[in-house]
């Protein structure tokens, strides 16, 4: 018997029998979808990791007393022994470049922010470099960012963000326009393109003035970080051993002596995303898996019983010249038919369960063209594993006893 044959018979008998197929690759189905709308979550939660928080802009990363903070006793370890980084040491790095090609201090803190009769509480004001323009994944939407004269001046110019436009200048042209931040007037010189929000937070509510300005209101022993950017990509990590090496010859550190200072680099932060998500993901993947051996355990037993119910038939088969293999690649071809079926609903199941997911939670899904097929590949495997046995008892009956049947 050809295969095309082998797949045709099987075809019919899996048609024939319409809602006991459903039923009996509801298991399948579940441990597909269910496997498939895992990978479709991770697989969007690392997408939107790297392009919304692992991008920290143009091959840069950032210098910082603290990095990233793993537990409670990793922040205290760090906030004795690390120490802040200082606009001296931005300066030695930028006099010293080699595969640095440029480099921004940066701090923060939250303001109270009005603007006329309106007031709001605890709003993003953040000191940059001017140059951070270059560097940061924010970009000019209207107007332009602060100069570095403005920035040696101490001028109180602004360059905001869009959702700080939609609470203060709705439908008016905030550019020139004046806001009291903390107190302090400031003039907008610039709008930044909308940004988004990252989990459910905008990034659009922020204010950036020039770094030498926000020194002048809040003195100059605020809490900065670098944000460094590399000549380009394949030198990264060349430009974070130049930065380390600058920052250790300054503190005066030995060989011997560990980093008093951090980086958060992309990696850093995908590394950070892979131990804490991996093992929970191939948890998750490795416990609904078993809905899929407990699918083909089902599909096992309705061979047999179809083997039981269908014996008059491969008599009459076996009669009229059937082989053993023939009629073992009709009950192999029929068993794998069916999980293949159900692992094609399954992976349609949770397509529409996926989508379902990003319009109600805002949750981002991603369906890998990889992980389909070897959902398709794993579930005709399971039903070509468990239909063996009842092919072979099929192969194996005796004409002259199953022609007797009932």
């Amino acid at each position: 018997m050809r295969f095309v044959e082998a797949l045709r018979m099987a075809g019919s008998a899996v048609w024939a029998h319409k809602l006991r197929s459903f039923l009996t690759l509801l298991g399948i189905i579940f441990g597909v979808a269910v496997v498939i709308l895992v990978v479709t979550m991770v697989e969007g939660f690392n997408n939107y990791i790297e392009e919304k928080v692992a991008d920290l802009g143009s091959n840069a990363f950032v210098v910082t007393r603290f990095g990233i903070i793993t537990s409670e006793k990793d922040y205290r370890e760090k906030e004795q022994y690390n120490r802040a980084v200082t606009t001296s040491e931005l300066d030695a790095i930028l006099e010293r470049r080699v595969y640095v090609k440029d480099a921004a201090a940066v701090t923060r803190r939250r303001v109270p922010v009005k603007v006329g009769d309106k007031q709001l509480e605890d709003m993003r004001l953040i000191g940059v470099s001017p140059n951070m323009v270059n560097i940061d994944t924010v970009k000019v939407g209207t107007g332009r960012y602060f100069s570095h004269e403005e920035d040696e001046q101490r001028a109180p110019v602004a360059f905001i963000g869009a959702d700080i436009v939609k609470e203060f200048f709705p439908n008016v042209d905030p550019l020139d326009k004046e806001m009291k931040v903390d107190g302090r007037i400031y003039r907008v010189v610039g709008v930044a393109e909308a940004i988004g929000s990252v989990f459910g937070q905008s990034q659009d509510s922020f204010i950036n003035i020039p770094i030498g300005s926000f020194q002048k209101a809040y003195g100059s022993q605020s809490q900065l970080a670098l944000r460094v950017q590399a000549i380009d990509g394949p030198h990264m990590q060349d430009a974070v051993d130049e930065v380390r090496q600058v920052l250790r010859s300054r503190r005066h550190l030995s060989p011997s002596e560990k980093d008093n200072f951090d980086f958060v680099t992309p990696d850093s932060i995908n590394n950070l995303r892979d131990k804490l998500f991996g093992t929970i993901s191939l948890v998750a993947i490795g416990v609904t898996s078993i809905a899929l051996v407990v699918g083909g355990i089902v599909v096992m037993n309705i061979m047999l019983v179809s083997v039981t119910e269908r014996t008059r038939e491969i008599g009459i088969r076996k009669s009229l010249g059937a082989k053993r293999t023939d009629i073992l690649k009709q009950f192999l071809a029929e068993s794998t038919l069916l999980s293949l079926l159900g692992g094609v609903m399954g992976v349609l199941a949770a397509w529409g369960l996926s989508k379902v997911v990003t319009l109600l939670l805002s949750f981002p899904t991603a369906l890998p063209i990889l992980w389909t097929f070897i959902a398709l590949g794993v579930s005709a495997g399971v039903g070509l594993f468990f239909g063996i046995y009842p092919a072979w008892r099929a192969s194996k009956l005796d004409p002259i006893v199953a022609l007797r049947a009932d």
